[in-house]
């Protein structure tokens, strides 16, 4: 997916949709929706390689997310602070982070599933949700990257990506603890994102404990092809409960 500087703050209109368990209005920061895409857009440039495309986008970020509530903006404003200090050297940091580290992945179905055949049906899903809103990703870059989930909320469907995202929340916190434990400043990345979406409930809390104990399944078997790409694959993703993906079709996106 492409870097998408150009979008950075501007209104998106709503589409009507089936009601949803959990929506984006139901996060712990009260955002429009509008504000939720620019979030959710920083977030996705900001956890993605720091080089000299990302830096350059730097400024313009900046103005988008001093328009945010603080509780959202505040750390994301230090991120985009701490990388314009930092320039190429953030580059380094950011591969021993993220490159060489599994506790601080950004694939968010490795925390539930590991390397396992489940994790392969996972991204089925993802890839799934991305091509009913008449999105496509490359065949480089894995669905559930949180960069790629985040822009897809950003520029595609708000309501699925937020259901995306909710799924994966136990995901998430195992994230963002794993950086703080590293003092990262990626940290602030997570910390505003989760700022967008409900806390953990109690199931969410037992999630995270369980994978504090025992970490992610360990079943070490590779991504089969089949399973990445959902033309060739019959089945219908469906929500962990058993509600399809209600991802409108549209004609604009990150791809199309």
């Amino acid at each position: 997916m492409s870097p998408l500087p150009r979008w950075l703050g501007l209104p998106q209109a709503a589409r009507p949709g089936r009601a949803r368990r959990s929506s984006p209005d139901d996060g712990a920061v009260s955002l429009t929706r509008g504000q939720l895409r620019t979030a959710w857009q920083a977030v996705s440039l900001l956890v993605g390689y720091p080089g000299d495309e990302l830096r350059a986008q730097l400024p313009a970020l900046r103005s988008a997310i001093a328009e945010l509530p603080a509780e959202v903006g505040v750390p994301l404003g230090r991120l985009v602070e701490h990388l314009e200090k930092s320039g190429s050297a953030a580059e380094i940091d950011y591969i021993d982070t993220f490159d060489w580290t599994r506790k601080c992945s950004l694939f968010l179905t490795y925390y539930a599933f590991g390397d396992t055949r489940k994790r392969g049906v996972a991204l089925v899903r993802f890839k799934q949700a991305y091509r009913r809103c008449g999105m496509e990703i490359g065949d480089d870059e894995l669905p559930d990257h949180l960069s790629v989930v985040c822009e897809f909320g950003a520029f595609g469907d708000l309501d699925v990506a937020w259901r995306l995202l909710v799924e994966h929340r136990a995901g998430l916190e195992m994230l963002r603890l794993a950086l703080t434990d590293r003092e990262s400043p990626w940290v602030d990345a997570i910390d505003a994102l989760c700022a967008t979406l409900p806390p953990l409930d109690g199931e969410g809390r037992e999630a995270v404990a369980r994978l504090l104990a025992d970490g992610p399944p360990g079943e070490d078997v590779g991504l089969d092809a089949y399973a990445l790409d959902p033309s060739l694959n019959d089945h219908e993703a469906v929500f962990s409960d058993g509600s399809e993906f209600l991802g409108m079709p549209q004609t604009t996106g990150v791809r199309s």
